[in-house]
């Protein structure tokens, strides 16, 4: 049990979520009820900071930068090693013509926003689609905006990633549950 303890916890400092003793790292909003951490590279933007408080309207936006190691540790951590992300001989070849992130990837930023969201997001469905290449080194804005309250806890919400110049990579939509943060 220790070892997977010391395992998670490794595996949290090499992606600077939490300090080599494992402890929290300080850098996340102090005194919102959010469960993400975060870095000093990543941007996090919102509208409002209680679950009892979302309302149709609100919205989070979380903005990081897609590295060649993001891209590495995806491939490593999902098995998908296709060339066309890992191996710049063969991709300069494709319609692309270089390497290209993952779009799966470049999709989980918008869960990235929505672990933001104030509360236990849960995710229940995901529509997406993907309308542009993201180049490895992209700065990327991943946006979640609540369109419905579905009850019960419950919302439809529009997702969209774009790059810094405003170019959309993802549009689509969501449904989430989003529970109270366990004591």
């Amino acid at each position: 049990m220790n070892s997977a303890v010391e395992a998670n916890r490794a595996t949290l400092a090499a992606f600077g979520l939490v300090d080599r003793d494992g402890e929290e790292d300080t850098r996340a909003d102090a005194g919102t009820p959010s469960v993400a951490y975060n870095r000093e590279d990543w941007v996090t933007e919102r509208t409002v900071d209680r679950p009892e408080h979302i309302t149709v309207g609100d919205h989070v936006a979380f903005t990081k930068t897609i590295s060649q190691d993001d891209v590495a540790v995806f491939a490593e951590a999902s098995g998908d090693t296709n060339r066309l992300h890992l191996d710049p001989e063969f991709a300069e070849d494709t319609r692309f013509g270089r390497n290209i992130a993952h779009g799966t990837l470049v999709s989980g930023l918008i869960s990235a926003a929505l672990a933001r969201l104030p509360g236990l997001t849960i995710y229940l469905s995901q529509d997406v689609e993907f309308t542009g290449p993201v180049d490895i080194g992209d700065r990327l804005t991943a946006t979640v905006e609540i369109v419905e309250d579905l009850g019960n806890n419950r919302y439809l919400l529009s997702t969209d990633v774009h790059k810094e110049d405003g170019k959309q990579i993802i549009e689509g939509e969501a449904v989430v549950l989003i529970d109270d943060v366990p004591e």
